[in-house]
């Protein structure tokens, strides 16, 4: 196994990493709209949070050899399933053409009282 780090996404808050290696697998860590520089909470609508969150995973990913088109599954987070549609419309936009496994659940709160967060199961692609 090999522990992912990358500067391109919020550190660890707590007792674990943004990732882990296991042979051909990449499994990160919820991403929550951190910026990954300051550690502030980027925006306050469901969307630009989506965004962030996503862009977080992205970062993630890569850093383990991974990308989002080899991502098999994601379990998604929201504070308020409310706000499904338009995380949805983020969410297609990273996620295109071979649409990965998902489930998306409704939580009572996330850390820092975000809105939404995003985690992923993904094969490693050849470099």
């Amino acid at each position: 196994m090999k522990k992912i780090e990358t500067t391109n996404a919020p550190g660890a808050i707590g007792p674990y990493s943004q990732g882990m290696v296991s042979g051909k697998l990449v499994f990160t860590s919820g991403q929550i709209p951190l910026d990954p520089q300051t550690g502030a909470i980027v925006g306050d609508t469901i969307e630009a949070q989506s965004e962030q969150a996503l862009k977080n995973l992205q970062a993630v990913l890569e850093a383990g050899g991974a990308s989002l088109a080899s991502v098999v599954k994601t379990t998604c987070f929201l504070s308020d399933m409310g706000n499904f549609a338009a995380f949805n419309g983020v969410y297609a936009r990273f996620f295109t053409g071979d649409c990965p496994a998902r489930s998306c659940v409704a939580v009572k709160t996330l850390p820092k009282n975000v809105l939404v967060e995003v985690e992923a199961i993904a094969e490693t692609v050849d470099r």
